[in-house]
């Protein structure tokens, strides 16, 4: 591998396009694609020393050195041995070359990294901000909605349709909701998000497909679906004036989150929601620390004497 990365540029990025074709997450995809441009163009740089175990040892301390957070390390990496993956299975290295850079470790947190999260007063002032006397504002009210209200990714609001908002045990559902990894969850929604869905839906004319559409400056529909990116600048046009400028999409599902956490509901639920694999994800977007002054020890419920 160390002579096809010196000298044939166009076989590595084949070979980039090999490793990309495995990441089903569109977001995913982008960090590793990204990923992988930064390590050849370090390897480059680095006067193209033979991929080993060592190389990406060398890079992972190029990137602490750089002071990234570790979680964007560890992207970096992953990506990384994605790409050997493949190239051991194209026999470009050796199954045990590739085995060997499998083990260079990740970079363990240091500390938690909370984010952001809206108090109740907040979420409701946001989702309250839009003009609805506009198309724009009724589509931008039912977003805020949707996320705060659902806990929804923007990638999962912008892919929504309305054939998913059905109706289940006498509720509003989102059913069979594609997220991240491929895994399929159903969603909760709030009657009053409905609501917000249903006068966006009635004034806009779309009662099929895409629920969220773009807008041009006529304030007519213009193309099928709302991309990822729009929903920061729908964001950004009503935070500042809120005093809250430092929120981005994702602290609208973290909101959800605690929120949802305050108001007692079950944290196995929560996660269910949200759709995360493991309970640990689901206690970082809550931010909870022990509570020694009420414990759930106290909560027990038991009588020994």
């Amino acid at each position: 591998m160390s002579e096809l990365v010196r000298y044939d540029q166009a076989a590595w990025e084949k070979l980039k396009v090999l490793a990309l074709d495995g990441v089903t997450s569109p977001h995913s995809r982008r960090a590793y694609e990204s990923a992988l441009n930064d390590f050849l163009a370090w390897y480059r740089a680095e006067s193209r020393p033979p991929i080993s175990k060592a190389a990406v040892n060398a890079y992972k301390a190029h990137l602490e050195a750089a002071g990234l957070s570790a979680s964007t390390i560890n992207v970096r990496l992953s990506a990384v041995r994605k790409l050997v993956a493949e190239a051991a299975d194209n026999g470009l290295i050796t199954p045990e070359l590739a085995a060997g850079i499998a083990r260079v470790r990740g970079v363990g947190r240091r500390g938690v990294r909370l984010g952001n999260w809206l108090d109740r007063r907040q979420a409701e002032r946001l989702i309250q901000a839009p003009d609805t006397c506009t198309l724009t504002g009724k589509r931008d009210r039912a977003l805020f909605a949707v996320l705060i209200g659902c806990g929804l990714r923007r990638s999962e609001a912008v892919g929504l349709r309305f054939e998913h908002i059905q109706q289940r045990e006498q509720r509003w559902v989102i059913v069979d909701l594609l997220g991240k990894h491929g895994r399929v969850r159903s969603v909760p929604m709030p009657g009053w998000a409905k609501t917000d869905l249903d006068r966006w839906s009635t004034a806009a004319g779309v009662h099929t497909g895409r629920v969220f559409r773009p807008i041009n400056r006529g304030g007519r529909l213009t193309h099928e679906s709302l991309a990822d990116k729009c929903i920061w600048s729908i964001l950004r046009k009503y935070t500042p004036a809120l005093g809250l400028a430092q929120i981005a999409p994702h602290d609208l599902r973290r909101s959800y989150a605690r929120l949802a956490h305050q108001g007692r509901a079950p944290i196995e639920q929560i996660q269910l929601s949200l759709g995360h694999e493991s309970i640990q994800t689901t206690e970082r977007y809550l931010g909870v620390k022990q509570d020694l002054g009420d414990a759930p020890c106290d909560r027990l419920g038991l009588e020994t004497e």
